[in-house]
């Protein structure tokens, strides 16, 4: 998907109208219609507004993940968790890799019956 069509789709998913989004983002409307047009691509400062007003990375924005749950608030914790002495991260990673377990056990054993 390219990062027009990326746009535009997060903006309905907001509930934003072009001019809604030209507010938050501080990019004018007629520019945030040519780039969900395809007619004109954002450089990286537009693209970085256009993302924070969304609420998503700016990797996401461009297309260069998919992951949609890595949305601004889990990447700024993983810069944060990065940042954490490395016995006081592995606790961290052995809780969500516990977690994650759980999750994915109870999530086969209700699709098997």
């Amino acid at each position: 998907m390219n990062t027009g069509a990326i746009i535009s789709q997060l903006r309905d998913k907001n509930g934003f109208s072009q001019s809604d989004l030209a507010e938050k983002s501080q990019v004018s409307r007629v520019m945030i219609g040519k780039y969900e047009r395809g007619e004109a691509v954002p450089s990286i400062d537009a693209a970085k507004k256009i993302a924070d007003a969304l609420g998503v990375s700016l990797d996401y924005l461009v297309g260069v993940t998919s992951q949609t749950s890595f949305d601004k608030r889990t990447l700024e914790r993983i810069i944060d968790l990065e940042l954490l002495e490395e016995s006081k991260k592995q606790t961290l990673y052995d809780l969500i890799d516990t977690y994650i377990r759980d999750f994915k056990t109870r999530k086969a054993f209700a699709n098997v019956g």
